[in-house]
């Protein structure tokens, strides 16, 4: 990352960022990206005063993917965000959605713990709302049994090759199924898995709620694991975009640890490294047909890291799929930015062209990286959801039988 780029006069004032930003357009409450990245950050650099509307800044990314200089806007914004938190305390609302991993830790060493906490949750709604968490958000379901206490239990074949798993806290606690379809994949491809059990949340939460030295301590202890398979020339793969972008790019636009730059080299996201498996030829392109239709949701997350849609692509080598690309914006949920109540209806109104989209294809099932965003399409557009490692395993299952 070239650290020039963190400089606001880099901005030229050229709007292109507001026109892309999808909450200035789903709300006035929000100044934009310009004024309240780059031409407020002059003011910050110079004086304690915050910007009450930074506080609508969702970090989705779409700033910066369009900012024609490089400046990382939404990355301006959150260094803001943590400054400012410095000198006043979080709400007890923005507390919890940034640790969530700490209530999922618990949850999931308590006998029963996952169908108390969703018994609990679906139970307190309104408890939640007076803390500012809304009634209506798509609160995300904890799995029964995690991925980390599947994957000890699986018994994998141990090929030479080899790669390392981030599973992060969305596909450990609520969707373990994506981490369990994509050991799957790589099976079928003659690669051992390795998942590290000290790995910690990836720190996006923290970061967008202004924690941002927890962040930066997560950050630390996974660039100290994750570097030293990376040292050894193993990739590090993810399944969750907001994940990849945080351990990829964040960590180096945010902080400044040593050896982030070398390892973010050799982090993939589990499409994007297979279809540079196929273009070495080493890919299993054996897939099995399936006749089947869905349409697509490249999430802001995956779109920032600037590798096109890998998972689009892999799907569509798959014989007898077809996939529709919604390319309908973002979903409004950025992360817990949704969860919020007083950020619901902007969320909502985000993802209200991608809902039409998605109703108006008359298909029951979408297809997302994101975790979060399926949940907020589920929720938006009353439709099933998969992740593309799960239709991948699929095809390679339907050819083996």
């Amino acid at each position: 990352m070239n650290k020039h780029h963190n400089n606001p006069d880099s901005c030229t004032a050229c709007t292109v960022c507001v026109a892309s930003c999808p909450v200035t357009a789903a709300t006035r409450k929000f100044r934009g990206p310009k004024m309240v990245g780059p031409a407020l950050e002059r003011m910050r650099l110079s004086h304690e005063d915050v910007e009450p509307s930074l506080e609508y800044c969702s970090n989705c990314k779409n700033c910066d993917m369009s900012c024609p200089s490089g400046v990382p806007i939404s990355t301006l914004n959150m260094l803001a965000r943590a400054k400012h938190y410095k000198v006043r305390k979080q709400s007890l609302r923005d507390d919890i959605l940034s640790h969530g991993e700490k209530a999922a830790k618990l949850i999931s060493i308590m006998p029963f713990g996952a169908a108390f906490a969703n018994l609990g949750m679906s139970m307190s709604r309104g408890i939640m709302k007076k803390i500012g968490i809304s009634d209506k958000a798509p609160m995300p379901a904890y799995a029964s049994k995690n991925f980390m206490k599947q994957f000890k239990e699986l018994r994998q074949q141990s090929f030479p090759d080899k790669v390392v798993f981030y599973p992060g806290c969305f596909i450990n606690y609520n969707d373990p199924q994506v981490g369990m379809d994509f050991v799957a994949v790589m099976q079928a491809n003659k690669y051992e898995v390795i998942v590290e059990e000290d790995l910690v949340c990836c720190g996006s939460p923290l970061v967008v709620n202004g924690f941002l030295d927890e962040a930066e301590a997560n950050a630390k202890t996974n660039i100290s694991i994750l570097k030293k398979w990376t040292d050894k020339g193993i990739p590090v793969i993810t399944c969750c975009t907001s994940c990849g972008l945080m351990l990829k790019q964040e960590y180096q636009e945010l902080f400044h640890i040593e050896g982030a730059h070398e390892y973010a080299k050799h982090l993939y996201d589990a499409a994007e490294f297979l279809l540079e498996l196929n273009d070495k030829g080493r890919m299993n392109t054996n897939f099995g047909t399936l006749k089947e239709k869905y349409i697509y949701h490249s999430p802001c997350h995956l779109r920032a890291q600037g590798m096109g849609l890998p998972g689009l692509d892999l799907l569509e080598m798959i014989p007898g799929i077809e996939v529709i690309n919604a390319d309908a914006g973002c979903c409004g949920i950025s992360g817990n930015y949704g969860f919020k109540e007083d950020k619901y209806d902007i969320a909502m109104a985000v993802g209200a062209p991608l809902f039409q989209k998605i109703k108006e294809s008359g298909l029951d099932t979408a297809v997302c990286e994101c975790g979060t965003c399926r949940l907020q399409i589920g929720h938006g557009a009353k439709v099933k959801t998969l992740h593309p490692m799960t239709l991948v395993r699929k095809s390679y299952e339907a050819k083996g039988k």
